[in-house]
Order: structure tokens, then sequence, then C-alpha cells
């Protein structure tokens, strides 16, 4: 049984992850701002998960964290996500993303902590220069979020080299799934459909990204944290794939028969309002060749499963 903090333990994936840690038996320090329900109840269905309120940026409270659970390894999901917070809130993104990793980094030196996994992001590549990339594409990112986890990522290696610390990078796209707080593609379509809402975007047709099921992305986080001696220290976890918004919008229509969606040409807008930078395919064959990453669920099995768990209550 290893001994593992999780940061941003209360938030969508982070969640996932204490639990799928306590499945497996680890015992879990489950670490969020404001930690709510859902991990209370992981909590009191498995015995190995402890709850703790704590801000990242908060270097003592850190430290203090650190220092009683004294884990095997870290995984740092705390953040602020997404492009469009990032832009209407570039100073708190930069605080917590940026400051919040480095007081980790400095627990784990002083407190002797060798591995994090960071969850980082495809939003690090910046605009995709081909239809799938590889984790050596360039790293040309535009936006705060992207900026943000390209420091950490930065600051890892720097830590690498100064002290011997491993910060392992998942570069994980558009994560989907049940329970997904944020209004985005494709929630925002499976909503509309669950509710019999017609839903109208009015471009964004032939926008392409990686969406990954949100339990792909927890086993490519456990598959990183799991394995002995990494060559690399950045992984693409992601599907694979890059269906359009208008094929999105179709595969929706079909599982949820009646539903009326539809998108119209032109770039996708983050927010209806902020043009979204080229995307395309992760390529993950560094993830399925070193750590055996392979991922279960193509982008319609995985909203076929969202739509059941949705209607499931």
């Amino acid at each position: 049984m290893a001994s593992i903090l999780v940061t941003g333990a209360g938030g969508f994936l982070g969640a996932a992850v204490v639990e799928a840690l306590a499945a497996r038996g680890d015992a879990v320090t489950a670490v969020d701002l404001v930690p709510g329900a859902r991990l209370a109840q992981i909590a009191a269905r498995y015995g190995t998960v402890t709850v703790h309120a704590g801000e990242v940026t908060e270097w003592g409270r850190m430290a203090e964290l650190v220092q009683a659970a004294r884990p095997d390894a870290i995984v740092h999901c705390a953040a602020v996500v997404g492009v469009t917070a990032s832009v209407q809130a570039p100073f708190r993104t930069l605080q917590v993303n940026v400051e919040g990793s480095l007081n980790l980094l400095e627990a784990m030196r002083l407190l002797g902590v060798r591995r994090m996994v960071h969850l980082s992001s495809e939003e690090t590549y910046g605009p995709f220069t081909a239809p799938a990339v590889a984790e050596t594409h360039p790293q040309q990112p535009l936006m705060p979020y992207g900026i943000s986890k390209l420091a950490v990522e930065l600051l890892g290696r720097s830590y690498g080299e100064l002290y011997g610390l491993e910060c392992l990078n998942v570069r994980a796209s558009w994560v989907y799934g049940p329970g997904l707080p944020r209004a985005r593609i494709p929630k925002t379509l499976v909503d509309a459909a669950l509710a019999g809402r017609p839903l109208h975007l009015p471009s964004g047709a032939d926008f392409a990204v990686d969406h990954t099921y949100v339990d792909d992305v927890v086993a490519g986080i456990l598959a990183v944290l799991d394995h002995d001696a990494h060559p690399y220290d950045a992984y693409n976890i992601g599907s694979g794939e890059a269906p359009t918004l208008g094929e999105i919008v179709a595969m929706v229509k079909e599982l949820v028969p009646g539903a009326e969606l539809s998108v119209g040409p032109g770039d996708y807008l983050h927010a209806g309002e902020l043009p979204a930078v080229r995307k395309g395919a992760l390529d993950i064959t560094r993830a399925r060749t070193v750590l055996g990453y392979a991922p279960r669920y193509d982008l319609r099995a995985g909203l076929a499963a969202t739509i059941a768990a949705l209607r499931a209550g």
C-alpha cells in the first residue's frame, strides 16, 4: 500500500483520482481548498482516505500537510483550470498554478518526497502545427493557463536538476465525463439533449480536439505514478483522436434521439467569445510504449457512458 497526497482532490479529476487510489488500497491524503460532498462520500466509503482543507498558495499549510502525511508521492491536480478562466483572472491563475506548485516542490525538497505527478495540459503546445502532436511538439502557449502549466513543467525540471526530484507531467486534453462542473463541449451538448432543450452553436463545426473520458485520464495518471524508471518527464494522455465539433453534435443526436442540436461554420469560441487556437489529437505513442497506456473509450463510447450515468442519476 502506497501513501499518496492528492491536491485539488475535490475537483472533477482530483476526486476521480482519489477514488481510484483508494479503491486499490492506497492511503490517500486528499487536499482541497473546499473539499466538498464528493470527497466526504469517498472518505466514508474507504477507510484509507483522510480529507483536509488547504490552499496550495499557503506555504505553511502545504508544508504542514506534507510533513504530516510523509507521502510516497504527490498527485498535483489543484489549479485554476481552462483558457477562459485564465484570461478572466490571470493574476489568480499564475498565483495558484505556479506559486502553488512551487510551494509543493519546496515541501518535497525539504521533507524528502521524491515524486510528483503534475496534471499539465495540451495548452502548453499552443497552436498545433499538425493534426496529431507528440510530446516533442514546440511548447508555445498563448494563454495564461497554458503559460502557467508550462512554467510548472520548467520548474519541475529545475528541481530535478538541482535536487533530484521527479516532476512527471501528464498532458491531458479536454477531459469530460459525468460530474464535469464546467459548461464546456461536450457537456453542454449532452445536458441540452437530455433536458430536451434546443441548442445551436453559431460556429465551430470544423474545430477538432482530443476529448478524453475521465476514466482514461485517471488510468494514465496512475500509470505514470506507478512506473518505476521514467525515460521521459512528460506524457500525452488522451484518446489519440480528434473528432470535429460537427461530428460530436451528430454523435449526441444519435445517442439521444430527438435532440435538437446544431453547429454552424467558422471558428470555435471559448465561452462564445474567445477564439480557440488550432487543436488536434494527442499522439499517445510514448504512453503506449513506456506505460502500456491504452484508452478504453473513444468519444462515442465515452459519450454513451456519460449519458447513461446522468440518466441513472
